[in-house]
């Protein structure tokens, strides 16, 4: 199969239901030419079962990022179905309830640190597993949530995602020196199972409705993960550290 990514190896992580964003990702990888691995974790059998739906079968290998005997490994594993990796899709965020929904000033530590952990060292954490699958001309991609504003009911999530900005940037600046890219994609609000979980996430989407010059579908993922699969071919060869906003310009509109 020709395409975009024809030839590339593809490391997907946060496929959950076929409503994720990394799943519009695998299916227009596969459809580009790419060989995609996905990983999962906990809800093991349910990622499986989505990964049936993609244009061809992917295998799923259990991965918590939060685990160094699940990363130690991960090279490993992802060798027993591709010999290497051109790119790396992070798509991985949580925090736990009382770290969301107007609970800022509340949260404790023990809650906040899970959410950095999961939603920001993972990225870092990601990278370096795969690193040794990985040479020059790769690319590892992060999903955002324009964290240059306080956003109503995202509180600690939001501090995440800036310090996952700031990461990339950083995992940009130390491996420069391998060719390997590190880049974001800044998506608007979707109705994914993440954002399910936020309460008040209504908000966000009354907001992008009416302000996004280009309007905005909350439904549809496509436009985020062709951003990713931009990012993640040959036709960016010189750029990394940027953050892509694909948020129907909601981002570069004043209130």
């Amino acid at each position: 199969m020709s395409g975009l990514l024809a030839g590339k190896r593809l490391l997907v992580t946060g496929v959950i239901t076929d409503a994720s964003i990394a799943f519009s990702v695998a299916k227009l990888a596969q459809e580009n030419g790419a060989q995609v691995v996905l990983t999962g974790y906990g809800r093991l059998s349910l990622v499986e079962r989505i990964a049936k739906r993609l244009p061809e079968p992917a295998p799923v290998i259990e991965l918590d990022v939060t685990s160094a005997e699940h990363l130690a490994g991960l090279a490993d594993r992802v060798r027993e179905h591709v010999d290497g990796l051109d790119g790396v899709v992070h798509s991985i965020g949580f925090a736990p309830q009382s770290c969301l929904g107007g609970g800022f000033l509340d949260a404790s530590w023990e809650d906040v640190s899970t959410a950095l952990h999961v939603s920001t060292y993972s990225y870092k954490s990601l990278a370096m597993a795969a690193l040794p699958l990985m040479s020059p001309g790769g690319a590892v991609v992060g999903l955002t949530f324009d964290a240059t504003k306080a956003w109503p009911v995202y509180d600690w999530m939001g501090v995440a995602k800036a310090g996952l900005e700031s990461a990339s940037r950083y995992l940009a600046l130390h491996l420069g020196k391998q060719g390997i890219r590190s880049n974001l994609v800044a998506a608007g609000p979707l109705r994914t199972m993440a954002a399910r979980s936020i309460p008040g996430f209504e908000q966000f989407e009354d907001a992008w409705a009416g302000r996004a010059p280009l309007g905005w579908d909350l439904t549809d993922q496509e436009p985020a993960a062709r951003a990713c699969l931009a990012l993640l071919s040959d036709w960016f060869p010189a750029t990394t550290g940027e953050i892509v906003h694909v948020d129907g310009g909601y981002h570069a509109i004043g209130a």
